[in-house]
């Protein structure tokens, strides 16, 4: 892939409070550090349940426990539009990924997949919901969307992300 074409990343959970924004700031975090400035990320939910909050208090703590920002992220609903303007759409769960392809229009060009197809030895597919859970469920969290992210920046890097 040339790096003079961009490549726009939608990372999806239900409520776009806990999950996919702390995808979201993992990813650009790592995106940084690859130096793959041309890769661009954002973060929505299936639902409007929190559309214009910010992250979790919880995830945020424990995204900056590993030097990863999130409270800049504000929580919005997937859109139609969505379905054209990003070149992939990564659902945290089967769930979001069945909502997300259910929406979807007959023209979008966007690939749809679970985010964690890109990790490499989970014995896991999906990313559990946290918001229920203690502390230990957003650290759980942070571990599945760092793996996922490490391998779909390799993936981007060798220009086989689709």
């Amino acid at each position: 892939m040339s790096r003079n074409e961009s490549v726009r990343v939608l990372l999806v959970c239900l409520g776009n409070i806990c999950r996919s924004p702390t995808a979201h700031g993992v990813l650009e975090h790592r995106l940084q550090a690859a130096g793959l400035h041309w890769v661009t990320v954002d973060s929505a939910g299936t639902a409007a349940y929190h559309q214009g909050k910010g992250p979790d208090a919880r995830a945020t703590a424990a995204a900056a426990r590993r030097g990863v920002a999130l409270a800049h992220l504000r929580a919005r609903q997937v859109v139609a539009a969505d379905f054209n303007t990003f070149d992939l759409i990564l659902a945290m769960d089967a769930q979001n990924l069945a909502d997300l392809r259910e929406m979807a229009p007959l023209d979008a060009r966007a690939s749809v997949r679970l985010f964690l197809d890109f990790a490499q030895d989970l014995a896991v597919d999906e990313v559990p919901d946290p918001y229920y859970g203690g502390a230990y469920g957003f650290e759980q969290v942070l571990d599945l969307v760092e793996a996922a992210a490490d391998g779909l920046v390799e993936r981007l890097r060798s220009g086989d992300w689709r």
